[in-house]
């Protein structure tokens, strides 16, 4: 059996992390039985969430964990792909994870309001005389690698207008397909699926979800995405939250 550490349900989501998300949806598609444990990042090999315990062999990572899925249980996540578009999927979980998801972390942990309703929040059971000290400095050091990987250098929303071009090339590449690479899910549905249901969860109020909103295949992808891999989640379609 499998173990899945990540972080669980919390801003209206199954999983606050895009990355456990994208890791826990690949086990899914690959049939395997896994079960799921609270950790938090000093727990992993790796400092950072997800990892997973395999028969007694730590992986961490989600592209990493991909990897050992493959490789030991002979499970091809890209099946049915062409050389160029295994290409082009690899291509675009790139922009998701390098560019995309750093354009959610500023709308959750860089703006102030957003912050204090989530992130603020994991510090909770922290004693009380240094629970704000915490705060504070998670909040600093979010922002600082907001700032080193680029989007965090411009003016306000001209961030958010970076990454919308980011989020029409998405909307772009899946068209009017039910997932972005064709008919059938594949490996880089599960990244999309997690950055883009982040993004678009009701719980946070930001001018990034506004505008992802406006690519209605985009918010009819995540509610698919939800109700296939997610059915007992009680999820509010996007399309009547709207």
């Amino acid at each position: 059996m499998i173990t899945l550490y990540g972080f669980g349900t919390g801003f209206g989501l199954p999983e606050i992390s895009p990355f456990v998300t994208k890791t826990e949806v690949q086990l899914k598609m690959a049939g395997l039985p896994y079960r799921k444990e609270r950790a938090m990042p000093p727990a992993s090999p790796k400092g950072q969430l997800p990892f997973i315990d395999d028969g007694g062999e730590a992986v961490a990572d989600s592209t990493f964990i991909r990897a050992h899925i493959e490789r030991r249980y002979g499970f091809d996540f890209d099946a049915g792909l062409s050389l160029a578009e295994r290409a082009q999927a690899w291509a675009f979980e790139r922009m998701i994870e390098h560019h995309v998801y750093w354009a959610l972390i500023g709308a959750r942990w860089v703006d102030a309001a957003n912050f204090a309703k989530g992130p603020a929040h994991f510090f909770d059971g922290a004693p009380e005389h240094n629970r704000e000290k915490l705060r504070e400095d998670a909040q600093f050091r979010v922002a600082e690698n907001y700032l080193l990987s680029g989007l965090g250098r411009h003016a306000p929303d001209d961030d958010v207008d970076l990454a919308v071009r980011s989020l029409f090339a998405l909307s772009v590449q899946l068209g009017d397909k039910s997932y972005l690479m064709g008919n059938r899910p594949c490996g880089v549905d599960a990244t999309a699926f997690g950055a883009l249901a982040g993004i678009l969860t009701p719980f946070f109020e930001s001018n990034l979800r506004q505008r992802a909103e406006g690519f209605p295949n985009l918010t009819a992808y995540v509610d698919r995405m939800m109700d296939t891999y997610y059915p007992e989640f009680a999820w509010t379609p996007l399309r009547q939250a709207a």
